[in-house]
């Protein structure tokens, strides 16, 4: 079974990830070609998608840091964990939940994501 922490630590470092080609750079080595990501407000495939998806919450939340909201539960090849999206040491703007579901290879192929809290 992968370290589910350290994979966590990269999905959400890849969220932050700013600069275009080293966001894509990550997507490419963490995530599987037919990676599907699914939440209350997106529905993505592919890592383009995936690409396009994480750029646009940047630009919607200019500024903001995805950081872990508690600890990795993980078995087989799947782990559930609760991440934080606001100003580093501030009571965060958007909590949320995901399910990610790793392949053969140890990358995510895929994730169910639910929001806990939205801004109004």
């Amino acid at each position: 079974m992968s370290d589910f922490g350290t994979v966590v630590d990269r999905y959400l470092a890849a969220w932050n990830e700013t600069d275009p080609a080293a966001r894509r750079a990550a997507i490419d080595t963490l995530f599987a070609k037919d990676v599907r990501y699914v939440d209350p407000l997106a529905s993505v495939e592919g890592r383009d998608a995936l690409d396009g998806l994480i750029g646009a919450v940047q630009q919607q939340f200019p500024g903001l840091v995805f950081s872990p909201g508690g600890p990795v539960d993980a078995h087989h090849d799947q782990a559930r964990f609760t991440w934080n999206l606001g100003t580093p040491g501030a009571e965060p703007l958007v909590i949320g939940f995901d399910v990610a579901e790793l392949d053969t290879d140890g990358r995510i192929r895929r994730v169910l994501g639910f929001l806990d809290r939205v801004p109004g």
